[in-house]
This record gives C-alpha cells, sequence and structure tokens, in this order.
C-alpha cells in the first residue's frame, strides 16, 4: 500500500515538475505560488525533481515495480489530466 501511494505522488510531482523546469531553462515565465519569473521555476522544478527522487527512492519501487510502476504512471496521468482540463488556474489554460 505504501509502494503505490508514494508512487503515485512521485508521478504527480515528476508530471508538475517537468513544465516548471522547462520554462525556467528556457527563460519564459509560468506561475508558480513564488512568482513567475524563469529562475523560481527552474528551482521549483527542480525542487520538485528531487522530492520525486525522494518519495521513490523511500516507496521501495524494486520489491514491487509492477504495481510502483502503475501507481507512478496513474500519477503522471492524473496530473496531465488535471493540467489539460481545469489547469492550474481554474480555467483550462495558463494565464498569458
Amino acid at each position: 500500500m505504501l509502494t503505490s501511494v508514494l508512487s503515485f505522488l512521485a508521478g504527480v510531482l515528476a508530471a508538475n515538475a517537468t513544465p516548471h523546469f522547462v520554462k525556467g531553462i528556457t527563460k519564459e515565465r509560468f506561475p508558480t505560488p513564488f512568482g513567475d519569473g524563469p529562475l523560481i521555476n527552474l528551482v521549483a522544478g527542480w525542487g520538485m525533481y528531487v522530492l520525486t527522487a525522494l518519495l521513490a527512492a523511500t516507496a521501495d519501487m524494486t520489491e514491487r515495480p509492477l504495481l510502483a510502476f502503475t501507481a507512478a504512471a496513474l500519477g503522471v496521468l492524473a496530473m496531465g489530466v488535471f493540467h489539460a482540463t481545469i489547469g492550474a488556474f481554474g480555467k483550462g489554460r495558463a494565464p498569458a
């Protein structure tokens, strides 16, 4: 049970980290709770990737790899569906 929960959360965080990290390294603005500048996004994305790795290590994914992979994949899908539909801003897309 713990493996599936931690793996799911790792998937959610990894999926959320990606747009922030990409916006940061491409020097584009993208809203976060801490601001919308590129450096803030780079650090936020990096931090979420670090937390993803810690969750994955804690989940002991090698013990139950199929369960862990499935839970992580569902976490990525859930975050993707969230951002593709309602989005973090409640309007389906980020403000310009």
